[in-house]
């Protein structure tokens, strides 16, 4: 079952090429778009609106501590059929956001009407993305030709390359390919881990594996991969490690990771990996070392993400039940299951103490589980913001570990096929929702508890990679 699960978050998250687009396969400054009419909101917490929200085309609904401020809708050339929105990075007044056909950076200076900086055509599933000074990075997670942007499907069998591109974005409103690396299995999410020098950065390449018969991805498949990038020299990038995360790979199943975060101040790391969940020692960034697996065969199908709380007593994994295509948010599914659990984490090791769902059901018809988020830096207070695709968007508190609670939400009404928020982080101030088939969303959240969040302020955001505040 896990197997078959795995397999499909491949279709989730590997898809098939999006339908070509016009435009040239290179960076392009899109026209300004104009955002949705800010929306009113009550200012009292947790209580349902039960009408459809002003401003958001089509409907929905949200708690009435939560305000729609903007939306930007998928314009050309990421437009397609299955030009779906992925992940985010920020940096300063911009948001980066990964697309299957490419990606997009926005100004966000005023965040009730975001504008689109520049769009760049480079088709290769994900895109997942993050950013760090002048350079943006990719993952690619579908055989291609080769690794430049005009490059074509290809065929894994013989002549596949799969692996990590990087842009430089100096000029956010002309991004630059520079170079790429080639990784096995591809990379499906990848993590960026600042060096213990400033001049070098690393990267985790995250990826399903093995596929046997193909030339990027043979067997075994039970590591991840580490790049290494000189910041002054990005061309000359490359892999420097393949750590195994266990001692052998299990014949006929699903190795490798979905998705890896680091907290560096803490050197520590929490993969989440087809079948468990593992904690790192990352002092040696080169090197980390396995401290723990931990397991739960009875509620968790597919290991898909992790968050640490700000002293990094906590870890939050989530499952991906279904791999992201399935409704699990209906009222057959189990509280448990394709949900978030919150794990207590001491002396470097992990206790399972609790688990989060949204408390709203969805239909049978909608693509619901849990998904990317990240903390609201709100001291004293464990708090976090995550997506789960047409379930939305919900914040919820986790401090009492066993018992954590949904705090406010936003959320559309059903739409046809996959859809609905891939990634919800909180950026000073504000919360950023990349919609899968909608485009971007900003949203804000006026709570006291989730108030002194505002007074931090980052000059960077790749959510994957932890700082304190």
């Amino acid at each position: 079952m896990a197997f078959v699960l795995a397999a499909l978050l491949l279709v989730a998250g590997c898809g098939a090429d999006p339908a070509p687009s016009a435009s040239p396969p290179s960076a392009a400054t899109a026209p300004t778009q104009a955002p949705a009419t800010p929306e009113e909101s009550a200012g009292h917490s947790g209580h349902t609106t039960e009408t459809p929200a002003p401003g958001i085309s089509g409907d929905g609904t949200h708690s009435d501590n939560i305000t729609h401020l903007a939306n930007v809708p998928p314009s050309a050339p990421l437009n397609g059929p299955q030009s779906w929105g992925t992940d985010l990075a920020f940096q300063g007044d911009y948001a980066f956001v990964g697309n299957f056909d490419g990606f997009s950076v926005f100004d966000i200076s005023n965040p009730e009407a975001p504008s689109v900086a520049s769009q760049v055509l480079c088709p290769g599933e994900q895109n997942d993305i993050s950013v760090s000074g002048n350079l943006l990075f990719l993952s690619i997670d579908s055989a291609r030709v080769g690794p430049e942007c005009d490059s074509q499907r290809g065929e894994p069998e013989s002549d596949g390359w799969e692996g990590i591109r990087i842009f430089d974005i100096t000029d956010k409103t002309h991004p630059v390919f520079v170079s790429a690396v080639q990784t096995d299995c591809g990379s499906h999410t990848h993590t960026l881990v600042p060096g213990k020098s400033p001049d070098t950065l690393y990267l985790y390449i995250s990826s399903p594996g093995p596929e046997p018969g193909t030339s990027t991805c043979a067997p075994p498949h039970n590591k991840i991969s580490v790049v290494e990038v000189p910041v002054k020299a990005p061309k000359t990038a490359k892999v420097v490690s393949q750590p195994a995360l266990s001692e052998k790979a299990v014949e006929g199943a699903i190795g490798g990771c979905h998705d890896l975060t680091v907290y560096p101040e803490k050197d520590l790391a929490a993969a989440a990996c087809f079948g468990d969940g593992i904690l790192m020692d990352i002092s040696d960034r080169v090197n980390p070392k396995v401290l723990q697996h931990v397991s739960d065969k009875e509620n968790f199908a597919i290991w898909h993400s992790a968050t640490f709380n700000n002293d990094a007593t906590k870890i939050v994994f989530g499952d991906e039940l279904g791999g992201g295509v399935s409704a699990t948010c209906d009222s057959t599914t189990p509280k448990t299951k394709g949900a978030s659990a919150v794990y207590d984490l001491k002396d470097r090791k992990l206790t399972l103490r609790g688990y989060f769902k949204i408390p709203r059901e969805q239909s049978p018809e909608e693509n619901c589980v849990a998904h990317n988020g990240s903390l609201l830096p709100v001291p004293g207070k464990d708090i976090m913001v995550q997506s789960w695709y047409q379930g939305g968007v919900s914040v919820w508190d986790f401090t009492d570990s066993a018992k954590p609670r949904e705090i406010g939400f936003f959320e559309r009404g059903p739409v046809q096929g996959v859809g609905g928020s891939w990634s919800a982080y909180y950026y000073n101030g504000h919360i950023y929702s990349s919609d899968i088939t909608r485009g971007l969303d900003v949203l804000r959240i006026d709570d006291p508890l989730t108030d002194p969040a505002a007074k931090v302020e980052l000059k960077e955001l790749n959510a994957q990679t932890q700082v304190s505040y």
